[in-house]
């Protein structure tokens, strides 16, 4: 029990408010894992430009892999370099998380249900390259190679001509080979939370000037999740006198166009529901306000978290139980152009608010099926609505091709600017996901 009591305190002793550089930072990570090896799980996803390791620290009842029915959530700081709050407030979430297991309820059962993956910086070194803080822009921002990471993801709407980044890539590959459910960003520069998308054309509605997706409605809840439990976001303030953002929130292109970000890479082709959170006026402030920044966001942080089990989860299988991996399943009246498929082990996961919803299963070259449901709140038990299909009459084991990294918006505007009445905006849909499973 000394050792275990010594452990807890070398590593909360580790830790105070202030900036990290990198071999703290991984100093720290290092300790947590070795001090809760059976809670933490601890790896690279890839290098910066000057070598750095991309640490993920997950966290869970089973943080090594992907548990059946369990959701996998993220955090990710830095990806602008001088933007540093986030970068050590995740920091500050970890120790909570691993120091309150087993002795707060709340996050005792929120990591028994939920696999948490942690990455304090995306770009370390523009951290690093960040010489002289400042609270406006640096060049710290980009990475080494002078590239902004937030503007270098494939984007929907149109082709993005940026190099892509190891740093990128690095995302990328991660968010193919989990399956996130939900996720946020942390930022500095501002004090607002905003969601998807932040890129549009005529059929997401950017004409009036807010690029609305499918699913709107919970993103407005997820980013008002944050705000209304962070100690001032939702007052809607802004930075100047100049931007006020109503409820602490606002719908990204609403607020300026944005090509190639990392929050609608994460929905198109990740099926992943992520926003961006802006958390301080000033990019990397002093560090004796940190503890400040902490408290301000400790509870939108765990509340965020907690919405990983909003609405339906559940398997695709066949008659004799084997999954079904690639099979659509989506709530109608919700196409996404990248259709939301089950993974390798057939599981799918809906974010939705309670409501009645109908659930179309299809696996391709098949019949679909379509159940109602009625999707309660269930955030609070820790748990979506489970509801599982069975296809009798399939055995289906080959992996259908992935969703082509295209603009694929640009296929529905074409289709509906040629329309003549609504109606076509849908085929213009249908016809992307037919080419989509050529």
């Amino acid at each position: 029990d000394a050792v275990v009591i010594l452990c807890l305190v070398s590593v909360a002793a580790a830790l105070d408010f202030k900036y990290h550089h990198t071999e703290e930072l991984e100093a720290y990570l290092k300790a947590v894992h070795d001090a809760y090896p059976s809670l933490t799980h601890l790896h690279s996803i890839g290098r910066s430009v000057e070598g750095r390791d991309l640490w993920v620290l997950v966290l869970g009842r089973f943080p090594t892999h992907h548990k059946i029915g369990i959701p996998e959530f993220k955090y990710v700081a830095n990806m602008h370099g001088d933007e540093t709050v986030g970068r050590e407030i995740l920091l500050h979430l970890i120790d909570l998380l691993v120091t309150s297991y087993n002795r707060d309820p709340v996050i005792t059962r929120l990591l028994n249900n939920t696999r948490i993956h942690i990455i304090p910086t995306m770009n370390p070194d523009g951290f690093e390259a960040t010489k002289v803080p400042d609270c406006y822009y640096t060049q710290g921002r980009y990475n080494k190679n002078g590239e902004d990471l937030n503007r270098n993801f494939p984007d929907a709407f149109e082709k993005n001509n940026a190099s892509l980044q190891p740093e990128t890539q690095a995302i990328m590959d991660w968010i193919r080979n989990e399956t996130f459910v939900l996720s946020a960003n942390l930022h500095g520069g501002a004090l607002v939370a905003s969601y998807t998308f932040d890129n549009g054309n005529s059929v997401t509605g950017s004409l009036k000037g807010y690029s609305r997706s499918p699913d709107d409605d919970v993103f407005i809840h997820l980013a008002k999740t944050y705000s209304f439990n962070h100690a001032s976001m939702y007052k809607g303030l802004g930075c100047d006198n100049r931007q006020t953002f109503p409820q602490g929130i606002t719908n990204g292109y609403s607020w300026y166009q944005l090509e190639g970000g990392m929050q609608d890479y994460n929905y198109v082709w990740g099926q992943c529901f992520e926003i961006t959170l802006e958390l301080s006026c000033c990019k990397y402030p002093p560090a004796d306000e940190l503890a400040k920044f902490w408290r301000d966001n400790k509870a939108a942080l765990i509340e965020y978290m907690k919405q990983v089990h909003l609405g339906v989860k559940g398997r695709v299988t066949d008659k004799n139980g084997n999954p079904i991996p690639n099979a659509i399943v989506e709530a109608e009246g919700r196409p996404h152009v990248c259709p939301y498929r089950t993974n390798e082990h057939g599981e799918y996961f809906l974010l939705l608010l309670p409501g009645t919803y109908v659930i179309n299963a299809t696996v391709p070259g098949f019949q679909s099926m379509l159940e109602t449901v009625e999707i309660p709140d269930n955030t609070d038990n820790f748990s979506a609505l489970k509801h599982d299909f069975s296809f009798s009459e399939v055995s289906f084991g080959a992996r259908a091709a992935s969703c082509p990294k295209l603009p694929l918006y640009q296929e529905l505007e074409r289709a509906s600017s040629a329309a003549v009445k609504p109606a076509l905006h849908l085929m213009g849909l249908l016809t992307v996901m037919l080419l989509i499973f050529k």
